[in-house]
């Protein structure tokens, strides 16, 4: 029997990022794009970026204007299947956003370009 993937951890600017359960990565990179003359359907590459969506929370504590300064930065996403993949250029892609109930939930959201893939055991 396999193990599939269960638990992620993100880790931006060497700082460990706790997460609740849900979020999304999105791996970018080439796609192909029908482009359509007449009867005919060609391709054409184009650029997608890598995203990673997830929700986190306020901690007593948290500087989160230093913790999520703006620019750029490394970003990995490790996952307990062995998987690790590193964004050395990542950039949050949005204001931070928390909510004062439920725990203060904190929004995340980066954008990167083509990852570098390690596999681990």
């Amino acid at each position: 029997m396999a193990q599939t993937l269960g638990l992620i951890t993100v880790i931006w600017n060497g700082v460990n990022v706790p997460i609740e359960k849900g979020g999304t990565v999105t791996l970018g990179g080439l796609v192909q794009k029908a482009v359509i003359t007449g009867t005919t359907v060609d391709y054409a590459n184009e650029m997608e970026a890598s995203e990673v969506k997830v929700t986190s929370r306020v901690r007593r504590g948290d500087a989160l204007l230093t913790m999520f300064a703006a620019g750029t930065g490394e970003l990995q996403v490790q996952a307990d299947t062995g998987q690790t993949y590193v964004w050395p250029d990542a950039f949050l892609d949005q204001l931070l956003r928390f909510t004062g109930d439920d725990g203060g939930k904190l929004s995340l959201g980066w954008k990167a370009g083509i990852p570098q893939e390690i596999l681990n055991g």
